[in-house]
């Protein structure tokens, strides 16, 4: 049986990818900042992780040992807001959770796999990446060196001989606590229909996944559009 741990498997996407994976035969050791919320999944092993806290990497390892190993990381953990008034304190909060967070769980992930030699990094990211959003700098501008950051290592691993596989999901708008609120998001997808679209992906190895469809076709138009034209866009 292969062994897999979730990040950010309290609600939304993480859990749902937790338990799909769970089903379809996987050890799946969980992980999030509420522990109470991790009991009731049905994992192997579960740990008290803030991806925002320095000593993060530390709970993964432990976490790693006690499930006797680990073949796949997901990575699901992240926050995001409309923040047209640019208010600081929601700005540096996302760069520290999507950004320092983030570098800290997947290059922790990173390494064990090059001393195991072998290992699939799957991590939700979003299209939010794919152009600089005006309602949310900081987290257009997170999921944008998300993507980066996995297309680096995915070459350096190549360079440096690892048989570490990458799977950058990108979904669109996902009806999660998330995008919780009084703003109305188009076409959005339920969770349990993007854990399935993930898991098969990551179990066919894709390297890029956009869900779904109409985000595919919508994301292909929108990086066409040149910056002049962009930049007059009202969202």
């Amino acid at each position: 049986m292969s062994k897999a741990i979730v990040i950010g498997a309290s609600s939304g996407i993480g859990l749902e990818v937790a338990r799909l994976l769970i089903q379809r035969g996987w050890t799946v050791g969980v992980a999030a900042r509420r522990l109470d919320l991790l009991n009731n999944i049905g994992a192997a092993d579960v740990e008290m992780i803030d991806v925002t806290s320095a000593n993060a990497d530390s709970g993964l390892m432990a976490l790693i040992e006690r499930m006797g190993g680990m073949d796949l990381f997901f990575y699901a953990s992240g926050i995001g807001k409309q923040n047209r008034e640019l208010q600081a304190d929601i700005e540096l909060a996302t760069l520290q959770t999507n950004g320092v967070g983030f570098t800290r769980m997947v290059g922790a992930a990173y390494r064990y796999f090059a001393q195991q030699g072998r290992g699939h990094i799957a991590c939700i990211t979003s299209i939010a990446g794919t152009k600089g959003l005006g309602p949310a700098p900081a987290y257009s501008a997170t999921k944008a060196m998300q993507n980066v950051y996995l297309q680096a290592l995915e070459q350096q691993a190549h360079a440096r001989g690892l048989a570490i596989k990458f799977t950058d999901i990108r979904p669109g708008f996902v009806d999660t606590a998330l995008l919780a609120g009084t703003f109305h998001y188009p076409m959005m997808l339920k969770p349990q229909a993007v854990a399935r679209d993930i898991v098969n992906s990551i179990e066919r190895g894709r390297h890029i996944r956009v869900i779904d469809w109409r985000y595919r076709i919508f994301t292909a138009l929108w990086r066409r559009i040149p910056r002049c034209i962009w930049r007059h866009i009202k969202l």
